[in-house]
């Protein structure tokens, strides 16, 4: 599935989405990644999180741009990468995606994230053939559940003990939530 940046970036007027690769990228990465938070919530992230982790996922942003299997944000605001957000394309034949994100400290607690989701939610779900976007998020993890909600997004359901999370040394239930084509503008 070919899947291209949109152009020009995606912006509310205050949030702008657009693709990872610019200077000063790897530096916003590092320091938001080696957050607390961000690396026990997300424990594929590499902890304590390199200039070279950085670099590899970078790269791996550019490749899953070009082969049309994610597709990730730098989350932008007043010009400063403050977060990400990434859509994976898992049943694009059944126009279903899935969507990701992390927010740096300092962008927390301002409706930065939940703007970000509402307008990668938008573009996701106006591409042909997009039917459902959806999201998990550690039941834990209550910030990423009210950026969910507060997007627009359904709580579907918990996903009973589906991951181990090594750093937490616990079984994690994630929350499933979805946004639906037809809710964009309910």
């Amino acid at each position: 599935m070919a899947v291209r940046p949109p152009e020009p970036p995606l912006t509310d007027g205050v949030v702008r989405l657009r693709p990872w690769g610019e200077d000063g990228d790897a530096e916003a990465i590092v320091a938001a990644c080696n957050d607390r938070a961000i690396a026990e919530f997300l424990d594929l992230i590499p902890s304590p999180y390199t200039h070279s982790d950085a670099h590899a996922y970078l790269e791996l942003c550019r490749v899953g741009w070009r082969d049309g299997t994610t597709s990730n944000f730098a989350i932008v605001v007043d010009g400063a990468a403050v977060g990400s957000i990434g859509v994976r394309w898992v049943e694009p034949d059944q126009g279903v995606a899935e969507v990701g994100y992390w927010m740096a400290p300092s962008a927390r607690g301002r409706g930065v994230c939940s703007k970000a989701l509402e307008l990668v939610s938008r573009w996701v779900l106006e591409r042909p053939g997009m039917a459902r976007l959806q999201l998990r998020t550690d039941e834990e993890n209550l910030a990423s559940k009210r950026v969910a909600e507060k997007a627009g997004f359904t709580r579907e359901g918990v996903l009973r003990s589906s991951h181990f999370n090594a750093r937490l040394e616990r079984r994690v239930d994630f929350v499933m939530y979805s946004l639906l084509r037809g809710e964009l503008d309910a």
